[in-house]
């Protein structure tokens, strides 16, 4: 497996991948702000390789005041339950230290509260949790 950045050439496998892992309006969420992100800053979108195929995504963003957000991550089903999330997070990750970023948050919505288990798996607790009561969203940050 390895993580790299998401290529143009990827965008109708990543779109196939969250159309199966995700629900239709976390879908529609989903896309809406993966479109955004790209536009702003792509270098925060890694996706995960495995036999050649894409098998996971993760979409993050920083803010104004510097914070780094894990926004939403997918993992075909196929390839589920096999480190791939927690690699593409920890991937990430570095990402933002890289930034230098002043905090790192995980996004937390009704859509990704099932998969918070695997952010604590790599070692985010619960005051890394940012709960929204209103739709997550992609910011511009710099």
């Amino acid at each position: 497996m390895i993580v790299r950045p998401f290529y143009l050439s990827d965008y109708a496998s990543i779109t196939s991948l969250f159309s199966e892992v995700l629900s239709e309006s976390c879908y529609e969420e989903t896309m809406d702000a993966f479109a955004k992100q790209l536009s702003l800053d792509p270098d925060l979108v890694l996706v995960s390789i495995v036999n050649d195929e894409i098998a996971g995504i993760i979409i993050g963003t920083i803010d104004q005041r510097n914070q780094g957000y894990y926004y939403r991550i997918a993992v075909a089903t196929s390839y589920q339950r096999r480190g791939i999330g927690k690699a593409l997070i920890n991937a990430l990750k570095q990402k933002f230290i890289q930034r230098k970023v002043s905090k790192i948050l995980v996004t937390v919505d009704v859509h990704n509260e099932p998969i918070l288990p695997v952010y604590e798996a790599v070692g985010y607790t619960d005051n890394n949790f940012s709960r929204s009561f209103r739709h997550l969203r992609i910011v511009s940050g710099r």
